[in-house]
């Protein structure tokens, strides 16, 4: 109608990491506090005073395996930081809280400077793909 060609842009989620659920209250992280860091043993297993849990996904057990000792994690934006001082395992980790806060549930968690060892598609954004490529008229840049 007017002339100008207008393309549209999809965007996939992609991979996703999070702490997992809590005990009770948001937890306060204190600067210089050391904490246990890991993958849920359990559904019992939930973030509480001195613990920090993520649940057993492919993704977020590949992100504790990658992390070695001096690995920096950011959790809620960067509002907390976590320093890793100890690998216990492929799925526990010791850190040092750098920058505390009060921690709640499902909060995001980013390692700027981590390879990874994941997919960067996942299942649902190859759905998501999908989808969007089924839209009339599809999108034309994903």
């Amino acid at each position: 109608e007017l002339g100008v060609n207008v393309a549209c842009l999809g965007d996939l989620q992609g991979p996703k990491f999070r702490v997992g659920e809590l005990a009770a209250d948001p937890i306060p992280l204190k600067n210089g506090d050391v904490l246990e860091f890991g993958i849920c043993k359990d559904d019992n297993d939930t973030i509480k005073p001195g613990r920090i849990t993520m649940k057993p996904t492919i993704e977020q057990n590949a992100l504790v395996e990658a992390c070695k000792v001096g690995t920096v994690l950011l959790i809620e934006d960067g509002l907390m930081e976590v320093k890793v001082t100890e690998k216990i395992s492929s799925t526990e980790l010791k850190v040092e809280v750098i920058r505390g806060g009060k921690l709640k549930a499902r909060k995001g968690v980013n390692v700027p400077d981590l390879e990874i060892d994941c997919a960067a598609l996942t299942s649902k954004d190859i759905e998501d793909a999908e989808f969007l490529l089924q839209l009339d008229p599809p999108i034309e840049y994903i």
